[in-house]
């Protein structure tokens, strides 16, 4: 499986070379990090990282969360808090069956001191927490190592039907063009559309679009701008015209 391991802005190299430490130790190969705040090769990584030097050198770096996952099928952000607006964060036994269906799946890790912020996690279509005791409190490589292996080394049986869904890239597109169709129709407005817009990804997400699905749903929104823009033009047309004073006709 081709599991991304995505961290967004860390901060300390030390911790970025220790998480790349235990993605080879589960068998993840694929580091992506957005937006660092320190260097992902300084020695301190490079030391941490200790064998996975090769995988730490190969990293990627984005300016971005969603260039991150532009080519990723299914986004799983990692939280325990519960978010308003936003679905609850579930136990990795229950998201295995999911990540092993995905041809392209990627584990998304927040900052050190605040984890995934809202933005983020919006654009991650389910959230996974890590069980723990009454401590709660894990630094980035030991969440790496414990999800990694939930998704890459748990017994389970694969599953055998497997489905390609529509990439990040793809999604993000759409809510664009839905939330452009909101604002035509007047369905939503400045104030609310952020709020609406979370309720609406949430319910899509769950749907795990294929590509091609994605592009019907948005030949759909065409129809309705296509439909808005004749309707407009129509009234415009029909509308009566002042009529022009008959020259034969005195005026008073």
């Amino acid at each position: 499986m081709p599991l991304a391991v995505v961290l967004v802005s860390p901060k300390t190299p030390g911790n970025i070379g220790a998480a790349a430490r235990a993605m080879l130790n589960m068998g993840a190969s694929d580091l992506r990090i957005v937006a660092p705040r320190c260097d992902h090769l300084d020695s301190q990584a490079v030391a941490m990282a200790a064998h996975a030097g090769d995988l730490l050198r190969g990293a990627r770096i984005y300016p971005t969360l969603r260039e991150a996952l532009a080519d990723r099928d299914l986004s799983v952000g990692t939280s325990a808090r519960i978010r308003a607006d936003l679905p609850a964060p579930r136990h990795p036994a229950v998201l295995r069956p999911l990540v092993r269906e995905a041809a392209a799946p990627a584990l998304v890790f927040g900052p050190e001191e605040t984890g995934l912020i809202n933005d983020d996690l919006e654009q991650c279509q389910v959230t996974v927490r890590i069980p723990t005791g009454d401590y709660a409190s894990l630094n980035l490589a030991q969440a790496v190592l414990l999800v990694c292996y939930e998704f890459l080394q748990g017994q389970d049986e694969l599953p055998e039907l497997t489905r390609k869904t529509a990439t990040r890239e793809e999604m993000e597109a759409m809510y664009g063009h839905l939330q452009e169709t909101m604002h035509l129709i007047g369905y939503t407005d400045a104030v609310r559309a952020r709020h609406t817009m979370r309720l609406w990804r949430a319910m899509l997400d769950r749907a795990l679009m294929s590509s091609a699905e994605s592009r019907l749903f948005r030949g759909l929104l065409r129809q309705v701008k296509w439909k808005v823009d004749t309707v407009g033009k129509a009234a415009q047309a029909e509308s009566p015209a002042r009529p022009e004073p008959d020259p034969e006709t005195p005026l008073s």
